[in-house]
């Protein structure tokens, strides 16, 4: 979000470099970055910005092809789908369950090494050693290892996104990264703030995973992601 006078604001502000027509979370957040427009002048910021500060991904409203941009490679591109939580009696009901379930534990920075590790094993997104300063994340734990985690990433005025939502190998089955999904769910509800969370539209076991805790898909988003050309 920028001001009329283009200086750039938000929450999350502070957590991102760039113009106020390209930024992008700081390298230790995560490979994420908008830009204003798609405009010829708003791509080449973003250039500059993928040539000094390394690959980038955009994400797209609408899906489609991806977009071409002068002197970047696309790395991968991707379809993938904008879900909202829109959590019918029952879905609620198993959110209040969650909050109170005692194999749940608050992360934090202490735990950053950790929450990196399972989610460079996973691979639920972009992650990086402080994607954990985006937002609250919670974890369940057994004979002290992290098994599963999911947490807040990206927030604006009424919506806040969950995001990293992973089980290491040895924990699937067992139903984790649904009762820590709707953990984070509630903590987005206590706000004020309505869930929002993205998928892969190829990744039909996420997606039926998210329908079942009260998700529904609101829109089609392509995500991109570029490096410099070589």
């Amino acid at each position: 979000m920028t001001t009329s006078s283009g200086t750039p604001r938000g929450e999350q502000a502070g957590f991102a470099i760039g113009t106020a027509n390209a930024r992008r979370f700081r390298p230790e957040i995560g490979p994420l970055a908008a830009v204003r427009d798609f405009s010829p002048k708003c791509l080449a910021e973003f250039a500059n910005l993928v040539r000094t500060t390394g690959p980038l991904a955009l994400a797209r409203s609408g899906g489609g092809e991806d977009t071409i941009i002068p002197d970047l490679e696309i790395v991968r591109g991707a379809q993938g789908v904008q879900m909202v939580f829109a959590g019918d009696e029952a879905a609620l009901e198993a959110v209040e369950h969650a909050v109170a379930d005692p194999r749940i534990v608050p992360l934090g920075e202490s735990d950053y090494p950790e929450m990196l590790a399972l989610a460079s094993l996973t691979e639920p997104g972009p992650f990086a050693a402080r994607t954990g300063d985006l937002g609250r994340f919670w974890g369940v734990r057994e004979d002290g290892r992290l098994l599963a985690m999911a947490g807040q990433r990206m927030r604006t005025r009424h919506h806040i996104e969950v995001s990293a939502v992973c089980t290491h190998p040895d924990g699937r089955g067992r139903g984790l990264a649904a009762l820590l999904s709707r953990r984070v769910v509630a903590a987005i509800r206590e706000e004020g703030r309505r869930p929002v969370l993205h998928s892969y539209t190829d990744n039909a076991t996420a997606r039926a995973l998210y329908r079942r805790l009260g998700f529904s898909e609101r829109s089609l988003v392509r995500f991109t992601q570029y490096a410099p050309q070589a």
